[in-house]
C-alpha cells in the first residue's frame, strides 16, 4: 500500500492504460460476438463449428497466444488487445446464444402477432429478455480481459502489469508487487460489482417487482383509531 500512497500518479496512469486496453478489447469483442451469435441462433448448424474453433482458441495459454500474435501485430498493445478479443469470444458468443435461445418462441410469435417488425422485436422483446445473460457473459469476459492485460505488460502494452514485472525484476521491491496486485484485484472487484448490479437490475423478475404496486400487508395492525 505504501507505494500506492507515495506514487498515486504512476499507479493512476497505469490503471488508466489497463482500463483503456480492457475497454477497447471488450468493445471490439462484443461487436464481433453479437452478429456471430445472431447467425448461430438463426442457423443452428453453425453452432458446432464456430464454438469448436472458439473453444480451441480458448485452450491456448494466453501467454502463448500473445507470442503467436506478435509477428502480425507487433510487440505492443495491439497484440494484447487482439488476444483479449479472441479469448473472450467463446464466453461472449456462448452467453449471447444462450440468452437469445432462452426466449420462448411463443413470446416472439406474440410480438409478431402484435404487428412488431424485426427491429421492434429485437429492441423491445429480445434484448430486454436476454440482457441479464448478456451481462453475465460480459462480466466473465471482463475479468478474463483484466487478467490477460496484466500479462500484456511483458509485451510493452503498459498497464498495471508493469508494477508486477518491475517488482519481480527488482530485488526487494515487494511494494511494487503488492501495489500492482492490490490495484488489479480492486479493479476486477469494481468491474465485477458494477456489471453484477446491472445484471440484477435488468433481470425480468426485478423489473416486474419494481413495476408492480405494493400490496397492503394484511398482517400489519390496522391504523383505525375508532373505539
Amino acid at each position: 500500500m505504501s507505494y500506492i500512497f507515495k506514487n498515486p500518479g504512476i499507479v493512476a496512469g497505469l490503471l488508466l492504460q489497463h482500463l483503456q486496453m480492457v475497454s477497447l478489447a471488450l468493445l471490439v469483442a462484443v461487436l464481433i460476438a453479437l452478429p456471430l451469435s445472431l447467425l448461430i441462433t438463426r442457423y443452428r448448424w453453425l453452432g458446432v463449428p464456430v464454438m469448436g474453433v472458439l473453444g480451441t482458441l480458448y485452450t491456448v495459454p494466453s501467454l502463448a497466444l500473445i507470442i503467436l500474435l506478435v509477428p502480425f501485430f507487433g510487440l505492443n498493445a495491439s497484440s494484447v488487445i487482439v488476444a483479449m478479443v479472441l479469448y473472450t469470444q467463446v464466453i461472449l458468443v456462448r452467453n449471447f446464444v444462450v440468452g437469445l435461445q432462452s426466449i420462448p418462441p411463443a413470446v416472439l410469435e406474440a410480438a409478431r402477432g402484435m404487428g412488431m417488425d424485426w427491429w421492434q422485436r429485437w429492441c423491445q422483446v429480445q434484448i430486454p429478455l436476454a440482457l441479464p445473460i448478456f451481462l453475465a457473459g460480459l462480466r466473465l469476459a471482463a475479468i478474463v480481459a483484466i487478467a490477460i492485460a496484466t500479462i500484456g505488460a511483458k509485451f510493452g502494452a503498459g498497464g498495471l502489469g508493469v508494477l508486477l514485472f518491475d517488482g519481480i525484476a527488482q530485488v526487494g521491491r515487494y511494494d511494487k508487487i503488492w501495489a500492482g496486485s492490490l490495484t488489479v484485484a480492486a479493479l476486477a472487484l469494481v468491474i465485477n460489482g458494477v456489471l453484477l448490479t446491472l445484471e440484477r437490475i435488468s433481470s425480468p423478475a426485478t423489473r416486474i417487482r419494481r413495476s408492480t404496486p405494493r400490496q397492503p400487508n394484511l398482517s400489519e395492525p390496522s391504523l383505525n383509531l375508532e373505539p
